[in-house]
């Protein structure tokens, strides 16, 4: 399991983002039963509404810091809920590391009629740091990420909007840090970001990076990134589904 190995310091670096996580909410609807699928640490989840997590990995399951939600341990592919079980199901950053995203999505829309979706437009160039330091990162995150084009065809009428990333972002996910390059070099960063556990060669990015840090070489091309509030950088979220018309409660627990 890819997050047993990497994902241990997940409850320190990738803390929700008030912003982001309004659009994840509003994306959310009047839904009132919503099942977070590859919940991870369970940032985004709302607070006012009734959840379930799925998560596979047992260490971020123990990172996890609400305990008034009920965690499961599964897969997307397999959620161990019978049909229709909530208002909406929700997957945060995580579609492109099931091991089968066409299915994972099939069972969201089998036990949800809302779907709400934040992933990474693969079309997209990317910024400075896959950019300048570490261009095999894009070619690796197209191969993972499914196209745009490719979840509309999954999920059936959806509407796509972009979700600018603030220059304060407190999600250390890759974009996270565009306005901060300083924090690139810092190890525990990096280890929050699974991009950077599939590269072979980090050390010479690095080194590039510190050296045109330290130069003034990288605010010369890029200083002009430290002025503006918010970037995008290709994340988008991608919402599918009526909302609920009348509210469900969710199961306690798997059937058994």
């Amino acid at each position: 399991m890819e997050y047993d190995r990497i994902g241990r310091n997940y409850d320190r670096y990738r803390v929700a983002d008030p912003r982001i996580a309004a659009s994840i909410h509003r994306g959310l609807g009047r839904a009132s039963t919503v099942v977070n699928v590859g919940a991870g640490v369970g940032s985004y989840e709302p607070t006012d509404r009734r959840v379930v997590a799925v998560e596979p990995s047992a260490t971020m399951i123990a990172q996890r810091r609400t305990p008034d939600v009920e965690v499961v341990q599964a897969s997307a592919e397999g959620l161990p809920f019978p049909d229709a079980a909530f208002d909406a199901a929700m997957a945060i950053l995580t579609v492109h590391h099931w091991a089968d995203w066409r299915k994972g999505l099939d069972e969201m829309r089998r036990v949800a009629s809302r779907i709400v979706v934040l992933t990474w437009d693969s079309s997209s160039d990317g910024f400075w740091l896959t950019q300048d330091y570490f261009p095999e990162l894009i070619a690796l995150d197209r191969a993972l990420f499914p196209a745009i084009e490719d979840l509309r065809g999954a999920l059936g009428r959806a509407r796509v909007e972009p979700v600018p990333i603030p220059s304060d972002c407190t999600d250390g996910f890759l974009g996270a840090y565009w306005s901060r390059p300083h924090a690139y070099l810092d190890a525990g960063v990096r280890g929050a970001i699974s991009s950077f556990s599939r590269l072979n060669d980090v050390d010479s990015g690095l080194r590039r990076l510190a050296a045109d840090l330290e130069s003034g070489r990288w605010h010369r091309r890029h200083g002009q990134l430290t002025e503006r509030d918010s970037l995008d950088l290709g994340y988008r979220l991608v919402v599918s589904g009526d909302e609920p018309s009348s509210p469900r409660v969710p199961p306690s627990s798997p059937p058994g």
